[in-house]
C-alpha cells in the first residue's frame, strides 16, 4: 500500500498520486470489485466498539482508512469517522490471491468495511483482527498529511471535508456542536416549550436593525428578503395562543465578516408568556451551566492557543453577575460621561481610542463605547441591564421610561444572548418602530405585525442566543469560522 512517507526529494506530486490511484481503481474493476460498493450492514461503529471494548467479540464496522502501517506479513491500520477510530490488524498470508490483490489497491482515505474478532495487542491496543473486508469507496485524491493535517487555515475553511478527515480535534468540535444543539432542544422541551418554524423568506425584514439580503419571487412578482430575525413571527404565535415556544433558526444579515460575525448564522429564540426578562435570564443561566457541565466537564472553561497554552479561563459559577449598563459605561469612560453633552462625549471617544462616525446618534456613540471598552473586556458572565430604550425598540419600558427591561448577556468578550420583557402595547410599539425606521432603507415597519398586536399579545419574556458564539465559548474556538462548518468566504479568482 503506497502510504509510507518518502523523502522530500522524491515525494510525488498530487497529479502523480491521483494517477496511481486511478490505476488502482482500474485494477479493482479488473478484479470484479465495485470500487464504490453499496449497502454494508454494520454491527457497531469504530468509536462505539472502542468505547465498549471487550476481547473476543465478533464485529462488523465501516470507516475511512486513516493510517496504515504495513510490515509485510502484518498490517496494522486505523479505521474511523468523525466520532473516532479503532485499530485493525490484517495477516496478508491468510488472504487469498484475489483478496491480497484487492488489498494492495487500497490507500489512506479509502472507505472500507471489515469483519473480525476483537483482541488486545501486546501494548494493550484495542484491535480488530480482520477476517474479511469490503471496498466501499476508492478515494482518488490523497488525504492531508497524516502528521500535520491542514497547515493553511483558509484551506481548512474552504475545504472542510479535508479538515474533518485530517484533524480529529476539528471533527470532535463539530460533533460536540451537534450534540449541544440537540441538548438545547431537549432542555427546552422538558420545560414545556414547543419547537416551531417561521418563514425565512419575508416581505418586511423585522426583529432587528440590520441590512437584509434581498431577492425576488417571480411567480408572485414581489420583492422578498431573507430574514434577519424570526422575532415578529414568533410573537404572532403568542398572539395566536402559544405560550412557550422556541425556534432554532438560520438568520441572514448582509453586513461585515469578522471573527465574531458570519452573514449566515444560527440563533435560538424562545418566548415564554406571562414571564419577564429576569425569569428568562435565569433560564439562560441554568441552560448554559447545564451545557458546560455536560460537554465541558465543569463550570470553568479554559481557552488555549495553538500550542496548548491557556490564554483565558472563563468561570461560569452561579449566580452570574448583574450590572447596570450606564454604571459600566461610567467605569470605562469617566464618572461624568452622562453629565457632559453629546459633543463632549464625541471628544471623549477620541481620547478613549473609540472610533465613531459623524452620522451616529448620541445613543449609538454611547453603545460604541460600551462595545469597545466594556463588552470586549468582559469574559466571565455578566447580565447587563437597564439598557437605553433607543437600542431595543421591541422591549417593555422600565419604570421611569428611560430604559427598557432587558438584559444583554456578555461572556468571552461578546454578546451571547439578549433577553427582554417583551413590549405588547401596539400603540407604543408602532411609535418606537417608526422612530427606529426613520426613513432608512435598512429598516421598514411591519404594520401587519402592529395589527396583530392589536388582537392582544400576553406579557412575555423572550430570549435570543447566538448558537455559534455559544459554541465558541464552550469549546474555546478562537473564531466563528471554527464552529461553522462552511463559513462564507470571498471567492478566489480563477
Amino acid at each position: 500500500m503506497s502510504d509510507a512517507a518518502t523523502p522530500p526529494a522524491t515525494q510525488s506530486t498530487e497529479a502523480e498520486l491521483i494517477a496511481i490511484r486511478r490505476e488502482k481503481l482500474a485494477r479493482l474493476r479488473e478484479l470484479g470489485i465495485d470500487p464504490y460498493g453499496g449497502r454494508f450492514d454494520v454491527t457497531t461503529t469504530p468509536a462505539q466498539l472502542r468505547a465498549a471494548f471487550a476481547e473476543g467479540q465478533q464485529a462488523t464496522i465501516a470507516g475511512r482508512l486513516l493510517a496504515v502501517r504495513d510490515m509485510g506479513r502484518s498490517v496494522f491500520f486505523q479505521i474511523g469517522d468523525v466520532h473516532g477510530s479503532i485499530q485493525g490488524y490484517l495477516n496478508t498470508k491468510e488472504l487469498s490471491e484475489p483478496q491480497l490483490a484487492a488489498w494492495k489497491c487500497l490507500d489512506r482515505g479509502d472507505w472500507i468495511g471489515i469483519s473480525g474478532e476483537t483482541f488486545l495487542t501486546k501494548t494493550g491496543e484495542p484491535t480488530v483482527k480482520v477476517t474479511s473486508f469490503t471496498v466501499l469507496s476508492k478515494a482518488l485524491r490523497p488525504m492531508p498529511d497524516k502528521f500535520h493535517g491542514l497547515a493553511d487555515r483558509e484551506t481548512k475553511y474552504r475545504k472542510r471535508h479535508l479538515d474533518l478527515m485530517g484533524n480529529p480535534d476539528s471533527a470532535a468540535l463539530f460533533v460536540t456542536r451537534s450534540l449541544i444543539v440537540a441538548e438545547i432542544r431537549r432542555f427546552l422541551q422538558e420545560r414545556g416549550f414547543l419547537e416551531v418554524e417561521t418563514p425565512m423568506l419575508q416581505d418586511v425584514a423585522g426583529g432587528a436593525a440590520a441590512r437584509p439580503f434581498e431577492t425576488h419571487h417571480n411567480a408572485l412578482g414581489m420583492p422578498l428578503t431573507l430574514r434577519i430575525a424570526p422575532e415578529l413571527f414568533l410573537k404572532r404565535l403568542l398572539v395566536g395562543g402559544f405560550t412557550k415556544i422556541f425556534e432554532l433558526n438560520r438568520n441572514f444579515r448582509n453586513e461585515g465578516i469578522s471573527r465574531r460575525h458570519n452573514p449566515e448564522f444560527t440563533m435560538l429564540e424562545a418566548y415564554w408568556a406571562f414571564s419577564d426578562f429576569e425569569q428568562m435570564a435565569e433560564l439562560v443561566e441554568e441552560m448554559t451551566c447545564h451545557l458546560a457541565q455536560t460537554f465541558c466537564g465543569g463550570l470553568r472553561i479554559e481557552h488555549r492557543d495553538e500550542d496548548g497554552n491557556v490564554t483565558r479561563s472563563i468561570d461560569l459559577t452561579r449566580p452570574w453577575r448583574r450590572a447596570d449598563y450606564h454604571d459600566l459605561v461610567r467605569q470605562a469612560a469617566g464618572d461624568d460621561f452622562f453629565d457632559i453633552g453629546p459633543a463632549e462625549r464625541r471628544q471623549r471617544c477620541e481620547s478613549l481610542g473609540v472610533q465613531i462616525s459623524p452620522e451616529m446618534e448620541d445613543y449609538e456613540v454611547i453603545q460604541q463605547v460600551f462595545e469597545k471598552k466594556v463588552e470586549e473586556h468582559t469574559f466571565d458572565p455578566c447580565f447587563v441591564t437597564r439598557v437605553a430604550k433607543e437600542l431595543i425598540p421591541l422591549a417593555r419600558l422600565s419604570p421611569g421610561g428611560r430604559t427598557v427591561e432587558v438584559y444583554e448577556l456578555i461572556i468571552n468578550g461578546q454578546e451571547i444572548s439578549p433577553g427582554y420583557s417583551e413590549l405588547n402595547d401596539p400603540d407604543v410599539q408602532r411609535e418606537r418602530l417608526e422612530h427606529q425606521a426613520g426613513g432608512g432603507e435598512e429598516q421598514q415597519v411591519d404594520y401587519d405585525f402592529i395589527e396583530t398586536l392589536e388582537h392582544g399579545m400576553p406579557p412575555a419574556g423572550g430570549i435570543g442566543i447566538g448558537i455559534d458564539r455559544l459554541v465558541m465559548m464552550l469549546t474555546g474556538a478562537p473564531t466563528i469560522r471554527d464552529v461553522v462548518l462552511f463559513p462564507l468566504l470571498k471567492r478566489r479568482d480563477g
